[in-house]
């Protein structure tokens, strides 16, 4: 039996690899014969540079950038023959801020523009952006601004960093050095499919994951409104429906009016130059997850993305997740999950606050029939 562990990141408490690992060990435990072969994934959220390293593609560069509030932090790319791989989350991420201490209107991209600028320099082509996990709602402005473009007020003074600052934008500079049509190119790995304004946009989906209350919401709303009008004036190029702009606080929106950018399904494009087909042939049953499975994860989330290509081979797929609120059995089937373990359905509430690893470890083996029946073995 040869057994693919293919999952994602447990978002804010384990990367794919840590969680791959996790799994691996409770495989072990109820059938020691198995062959396993982990395969951590990104759906260009939080480890698609993880994903990437650990399968070789890529060496790790490290620049010191402006956090999401400008604070200084360690930001992690890779360089792969002449392509950059970035993680957004790397330089203006969630992960940076305390929960008690979001700031959804003034938070930025900048840093992001940082690393694009170091890939750049170095001499990158191109260079694959994973949107996901971001702290901020500024529409991609801060990380124009991190590159080298200015944004000005009426008065011709740079706008304050931030969705509220996108207020004051009327003028949009480029850089002397910048070159749209021939330069780097940028394909934005998104998770999301909604766009960057309206009812399904940044502002009113996203901006409460962000800290943003009611009225944050609206301010964000305005402000990228607002943004859009200028960038169409300025640039030229519409970015208020585009599919997958509201990735990353609208970074999927700034990079396409920006830097030309091509917006793709992340999960998808992921796998596909990860080599996760071939993987899968060598394969007898598949195991995925992520930290929360929901109605959304069928909007390009990678562990849907895994199970469907299970389903095309014939390979079962097992999800493991931290909560589970999808409960159509039939529409699980028709996504390729045989079965669905949801660890605070099978672990009490005390024990869920344990270590990430050791929980989704145990979780695996309380509820032994239906891993072991996922494996064959009763």
């Amino acid at each position: 039996m040869k057994i693919l562990i293919a999952t994602n990141a447990f978002k804010g408490t384990m990367g794919p690899l840590a969680a791959a690992r996790a799994v691996e060990r409770a495989v072990k435990r109820v059938a020691p014969g198995a062959q396993i072969e982990l395969f951590p994934v990104s759906d260009g959220g939080d480890g698609l540079l993880e994903a990437f390293l650990f399968r070789g593609r890529g060496v790790r560069r490290v620049l010191n950038a402006p956090g999401p509030v400008f604070e200084s932090v360690r930001a992690e790319w890779a360089i792969s023959g002449n392509a950059a791989i970035i993680e957004m989350a790397q330089a203006s991420g969630l992960k940076y801020l305390p929960k008690n201490r979001l700031m959804p209107l003034d938070a930025t991209t900048f840093g992001v523009g940082r690393l694009l600028l170091a890939a750049a320099r170095s001499g990158a082509r191109s260079a694959l952006v994973g949107l996901g996990g971001s702290a901020s709602n500024d529409g991609g402005a801060g990380c124009a601004a991190g590159f080298g473009f200015r944004l000005l007020d009426k008065n011709g003074a740079p706008i304050p960093p931030g969705a509220k600052g996108l207020l004051k934008l009327e003028r949009i500079v480029p850089p002397p050095f910048f070159k749209k049509k021939g330069g780097m190119k940028i394909i934005a790995l998104t998770d999301v499919d909604n766009p960057l304004t309206g009812p399904r946009g940044s502002a009113r989906i996203y901006g409460p994951q962000k800290g943003a209350g009611p009225a944050g919401v609206a301010v964000i709303e305005r402000a990228l409104l607002h943004y859009s009008r200028v960038v169409k004036r300025e640039l030229g190029v519409e970015i208020k429906n585009i599919k997958g702009g509201a990735a990353a606080g609208g970074l999927g929106a700034g990079l396409y009016a920006f830097f030309g950018a091509e917006l793709v399904s992340g999960a998808d494009y992921a796998l596909r130059r990860l080599g996760f087909e071939r993987a899968l042939e060598r394969c007898d049953r598949v195991i995925t997850g992520e930290g929360r499975f929901d109605a959304q994860s069928f909007c390009g989330k990678a562990p849907v993305a895994v199970s469907r290509l299970a389903g095309r081979y014939g390979k079962p797929a097992l999800l493991v997740c931290g909560s589970c609120t999808v409960k159509d059995r039939r529409r699980l089937r028709a996504n390729g999950i045989s079965e669905i373990i949801a660890l605070d359905e099978v672990l009490p509430l005390t024990e869920l606050a344990g270590p990430p690893a050791g929980v989704l470890t145990k979780g695996l083996l309380i509820p032994g029939p239906v891993l072991s029946r996922f494996l064959l073995l009763d």
